[in-house]
């Protein structure tokens, strides 16, 4: 039979032969696609192409982003997009402080600079605001505050939180844009009993808090926009769950794939050692 077709082709013996136990492999990169498939559902497909990539080496697979890459597009599976955030700008209120921070989003110690904002999420028509404060040391969510009304006391528990976690000697920047919360007495009180410097994008320009925005983004695409809940009481449960594993679980490619908790963890024990 083989030697009717070879006849029949003119192909040479040894190339017919070559491509016949080419077909008789098993495929390439079998085990990694079963691995990339268990990853990306375990993170219900939060993960893109880099950080998939960093849980194979981790598990001692020798392969590179960009096989990932391609390995992800053959099994059709895709991180999904970020979306814009909620913007809720007021005009001028109250004292607006310099932009100190000035993107500077690298900070070399825990607790050395922070920035924080309010987004909102609508829930059957019930609206939910989220307030938190992201250290830019690991990018790790210090405290957050959730309300179904976008009063003070929202930003008032996240900072108050936030402060009781810090040693005598932390004094954070404390950087936001210009919400009319940033701008009350009470709020600018609170940081200045504490010793801390206050910071303020300028106006109009959300680069300025570029860090909060691609959390909130991260947040809604991962979480919000994937997911349906019965009620504002479900979504609040589930919000403060995925906080916890943001923090505690999900790792980053410029954390040298540890997530927010792990790298703090890590640079206390080499600071202590």
């Amino acid at each position: 039979m083989a030697q009717d077709l070879i006849r029949a082709t003119g192909t040479p013996k040894s190339s017919f032969y070559y491509g016949q136990q080419r077909v008789n492999l098993p495929e390439r990169y079998c085990a990694e696609k079963s691995r990339i498939q268990e990853i990306y559902h375990q993170h219900k497909g939060r993960y893109g192409y880099r950080r998939i990539c960093l849980v194979l080496k981790q598990m001692g697979y020798g392969i590179n982003h960009k096989t990932v890459l391609k390995l992800m597009k053959e099994l059709k599976l895709k991180s999904i997009v970020r979306v814009k955030k909620y913007q809720s700008y007021r005009g001028r209120v109250g004292l607006v402080s310099p932009n100190q921070l000035a993107r500077q989003f690298q900070a070399s110690t825990p607790n050395e600079k922070w920035v924080t904002d309010v987004t909102e999420f609508n829930i059957l028509g019930n609206k939910v605001y989220l307030s938190p404060i992201l250290d830019l040391y690991n990018g790790e969510i210090v405290s957050y505050a959730v309300a179904q009304r976008p009063q003070y006391s929202l930003v008032g528990i996240m900072l108050h939180q936030a402060i009781s976690r810090l040693e005598p000697h932390e004094k954070p920047m404390v950087h936001s844009d210009q919400g009319w919360q940033y701008q009350m007495s009470c709020y600018q009180a609170a940081l200045q009993a504490r010793g801390l410097s206050q910071s303020m994008s300028r106006k109009g320009n959300c680069l300025d808090n570029a860090a909060m925005e691609s959390f909130f983004g991260v947040l809604k695409s991962e979480f919000y926009y994937t997911k349906k809940f019965t009620d504002a009481d479900d979504f609040i449960k589930e919000l403060k769950e995925y906080i916890w594993y943001y923090n505690h679980e999900r790792i980053k490619t410029k954390l040298k794939g540890l997530s927010p908790v792990q790298y703090r963890n890590q640079s206390l024990f080499l600071t202590q050692a």
